[in-house]
């Protein structure tokens, strides 16, 4: 596959779209739509009594609160790891001491170059939360066995804490 030509269509905050003119492996040229995005951090921190410290905000895109692990846009240069530390502490008030990597997964590959490291947090310190100027969300715990309940029976609908409980109960036989 090679690219021919590629136009930026819309340089947003956190995502450039740009639609290119492909030209595939059986000569046929083709438009594709591609958001890229320069990734995520999510974690699921799990506290010593084995709850799982969640956030509950609400999404403009989807019009409702939803029950979510903390996750963040990667800054400039930082490691997925340090941002997954940093939205830990960030969004639910807790610094972890001991980050383990679970796994990475692209959150829409048709069309979107966003990649998502997920971590299991644990040994978490009491710190504050600091959020940002149009941040709004209230932390939540929740034991993780009924966690692992409420994604199972759906429940819980965002894919990356789907995702991350489920592979934290199967790694970590939490």
């Amino acid at each position: 596959m090679e690219v021919k030509k590629s136009e930026l269509q819309f340089d947003g905050k956190i995502l450039k779209v740009y639609k290119d003119q492909v030209l595939l492996d059986n000569g046929m040229e083709v438009t594709r739509e591609v958001v890229r995005h320069h990734g995520a951090a999510a974690v699921v921190p799990v506290t010593e009594n084995g709850e799982v410290i969640l956030v509950k905000q609400y999404r403009y895109a989807v019009g409702r609160e939803m029950l979510e692990i903390p996750a963040g846009l990667l800054e400039p240069g930082e490691k997925m790891e340090e941002c997954a530390a940093r939205e830990t502490e960030e969004e639910t008030g807790f610094r972890p001491l001991e980050i383990t990597h679970l796994f990475d997964f692209y959150s829409s590959p048709g069309y979107c170059t966003e990649c998502v490291g997920v971590f299991a947090a644990k040994h978490l310190m009491p710190s504050q939360q600091h959020l940002d100027p149009d941040e709004f969300l209230h932390v939540e715990r929740v034991p993780f066995n009924e966690m692992v309940h409420r994604c199972v029976n759906g429940e819980i609908d965002d894919a990356k804490t789907v995702a991350a409980v489920l592979r934290a109960k199967i790694l970590l036989n939490l």
